[in-house]
């Protein structure tokens, strides 16, 4: 486009013109104020969802705490997708850009792009009832397929999982097959408390079993008192009895290391050994030809 020295007067007679400024200011005022307003009914919509579902907490019909934490986050992001999106709408309309015409083409450029799509519909409606049927929720220790953490984020297209060694995972969840939540039920902790076969294994027997009945005021994580199932192994130098004990999801590792702990000092405190190794040694042919 080629300006002539006439369009180039009206165009500098246009920057000299009081209203042009006027209107400039005035767009640029609304669109800062759209912003501002839309940011705060973002931060207002959040604590009313946040306060919202403690109230929910507090009543006798609540759900489970963890479903709560993972229905409020998909709230706030679906909140904030709303309402930006409103205030973008808002803000090409005050730069002059018909937003009616700019909607109904983009829906028949969505038409086109949603055959191509189809991952993305599927990630969508698979977040969708991951949330609805309760699969798993934010702070569930689970596994999918080779990648195991707790999870951090549930959206309806990924689900953000974070292992115990600080790697984020970022799985689209049309992916998701198969799930293994360990945080839905209580586990398991197994010791096993090997003596040796010189020590009396009744009098082992009876100071763990008096120990165990005590470990439940000492240790939250524990839901019941542990139980000694009795010999579990008879190995060359030493006898194993196994020890299983009921606890809190994902809590066993700490339970298991501080009741291995505790029973370890109560033996050595009843002058129960534990089993020294042992090497044995065999002659060689010639020396036994001799």
């Amino acid at each position: 486009m080629i300006l002539t020295s006439s369009g180039i007067q009206k165009e500098f007679d246009k920057l000299q013109n009081e209203d042009t400024w006027l209107n400039l200011g005035e767009g640029v005022l609304k669109i800062v104020a759209i912003l501002v307003i839309a940011n705060i009914i973002v931060r207002i919509g959040k604590v009313a969802i946040h306060n919202i579902f403690k109230i929910r907490n507090m009543s006798p019909l609540n759900t489970t705490e963890r479903r709560e934490d993972t229905l409020s986050k998909l709230l706030d992001s679906v909140l904030s997708y709303v309402v930006y999106f409103i205030a973008l709408m808002m803000v090409l309309s005050v730069l002059g850009i018909d937003v009616k015409a700019l909607i109904a083409g983009a829906g028949v450029v969505g038409l086109a792009v949603g055959f191509g799509a189809q991952s993305l519909v599927k990630d969508i409606i698979s977040g969708f009832f991951i949330i609805f049927e309760d699969q798993f929720s934010v702070g569930d220790h689970i596994r999918i397929g080779l990648f195991e953490g707790n999870v951090e984020t549930i959206g309806l297209r990924t689900t953000k999982i974070k292992s115990w060694t600080g790697e984020v995972h970022i799985l689209p969840n049309g992916s998701i097959t198969q799930v293994t939540n360990f945080s839905l039920n209580n586990s398991i902790a197994i010791v096993d408390i090997a003596i040796s076969y010189g020590e009396d294994i009744e009098k082992a027997e009876k100071v763990i079993e008096e120990a165990l009945k005590t470990m439940p005021s000492h240790y939250e994580e524990l839901t019941k008192a542990p139980e000694l199932l009795g010999i579990q192994t008879m190995g060359p130098t030493e006898i194993v009895l196994r020890v299983i004990a009921e606890t809190l999801p994902m809590k066993q590792s700490g339970v298991s290391r501080a009741i291995r702990k505790d029973i370890k000092l109560l033996l050595d405190e009843n002058g129960i050994k534990a089993p020294n190794p042992r090497l044995v040694m065999y002659p060689s042919g010639s020396e036994q030809s001799k």
